[in-house]
């Protein structure tokens, strides 16, 4: 097969599966970035913390402590409809689960407290999902894609020729792209 035909081949298949993947090298992208960042914030969920000062005469002992009160304390933040259970880790606090991962914590010797507030990120926590391979059918998915990206990659290389191919500049920057993992993996 001649070069020519071989360069038309690969136009057309890279130019293709690039078309068909586009979406999922977004996923994987936009998913990736917020996941290199961990440490900066959290991409799965919003947290969010309010202090407040629980209602009471304080200190309180547990045994004063019954579900009407509690509701009555979730009533300030409209979580008293996603009320599940309460218990006493300590002696002196109180923690309340909310449905959806929120809670309530109140100091029993003074009643300061804090309301966690856990959401959902709208975007980011369902890419994440799937860049953490949710099952057995993305990982099908994903080990097709993974071979269309590597298609995607070598037919690149032989669509230019010429001095700015694969034999010239194309050539040097592909060493480089090589040579960028492998200076991570050995100084690292």
């Amino acid at each position: 097969m001649e070069m020519k035909t071989v360069r038309k081949w690969c136009r057309n298949i890279h130019r293709e599966l690039s078309y068909l993947f586009t979406g999922v090298i977004l996923v994987y992208a936009i998913s990736g970035i917020a996941l290199n960042h961990k440490k900066d914030f959290n991409s799965d969920y919003i947290v969010k913390q309010e202090s407040f000062v629980a209602d009471g005469v304080f200190p309180m002992a547990k045994e004063a402590v019954d579900k009407e009160y509690v509701l009555a304390t979730l009533k300030r933040f409209d979580e008293e409809n996603n009320f599940t259970k309460f218990y006493f880790p300590d002696e002196q606090s109180m923690k309340v689960f909310i449905k959806g991962g929120s809670s309530v914590v109140v100091n029993m010797n003074n009643g300061n407290a804090v309301y966690e507030s856990i959401k959902k990120r709208p975007v980011l926590h369902v890419l994440n999902r799937l860049h953490y391979n949710p099952g057995k059918g993305w990982t099908i998915f994903s080990d097709v894609f993974a071979t269309a990206l590597m298609i995607i990659a070598i037919s690149g290389l032989f669509i230019v020729r010429g001095n700015k191919g694969l034999w010239g500049r194309g050539g040097i920057e592909l060493a480089i792209g090589i040579l960028i993992p492998l200076l991570f993996i050995y100084l690292i």
